[in-house]
């Protein structure tokens, strides 16, 4: 029982020493995929996942993949905050717009670690793209975002537990699918969507540790 009064009192270099550790490990995966190629893995992954397509599947991968691309994205984060603002949360509604900034930050990356897209001579392309692979730009958005939405649904307690738990578990989904979809694509290496991942939850580090300071309970 004495652990939980020790998160207490040292939440601030917890927070600290997880921030740090998630950067170095992203610094870390960057240079593996930049100097060592990892295609043995990423190959056996997407091979194993790209087993089981069917046409269904397709296209219920390209419709969450959908969700993710610029255009849609931003229309979805613009409509996700004017519904706050409608309902009076302007902190949450300026907190889904602060997830924007993650793109920004994924294209530096991408243009800076140079990444080439799996090739049409490895994998089966069910979808095109001509921008560098790693980070995928998906997944950090989709992090990013979604993570987001759990944090807000997390403060929310006027909300039922149970429609907060559901909300948030389809937040989870959407994630993980997210990810699944851009590998099942043929998009991204499974160390693109790792990278991803580990970017969008340093970017949700940043941004919310803002928003709950000046959190209230909503």
């Amino acid at each position: 029982m004495k652990f939980i009064p020790f998160l207490e009192a040292n939440k601030k270099l917890l927070f600290n020493a997880t921030f740090i550790s998630l950067v170095v490990i992203f610094i870390l995966l960057s240079l593996f995929v930049t100097f060592i190629s990892p295609e043995y893995i990423d190959l056996h992954i997407s091979r194993e996942i790209q087993e089981s397509q069917t046409q269904n599947l397709d296209t219920l991968m390209i419709g969450i993949s959908w969700l993710g691309r610029t255009p849609v994205s931003i229309v979805m984060v613009f409509l996700t905050s004017l519904v706050f603002v409608v309902f009076k949360y302007k902190k949450e509604a300026l907190f889904i717009l602060s997830t924007l900034l993650s793109g920004i930050v994924g294209l530096i990356l991408k243009i800076l670690i140079n990444r080439p897209r799996p090739s049409q001579d490895l994998v089966v392309l069910l979808e095109k793209t001509q921008y560098q692979s790693f980070p995928s730009g998906h997944v950090l958005f989709y992090t990013t975002f979604f993570g987001a939405l759990i944090l807000i649904f997390l403060h929310m307690t006027k909300i039922k537990y149970t429609i907060r738990i559901l909300l948030i578990t389809l937040c989870l989904l959407m994630i993980f699918f997210g990810a699944f979809s851009r590998i099942y694509l043929g998009a991204h290496w499974f160390t693109d969507v790792l990278g991803g991942f580990i970017v969008g939850i340093i970017c949700l580090f940043a941004i919310g540790s803002v928003y709950v300071k000046n959190i209230r309970t909503v």
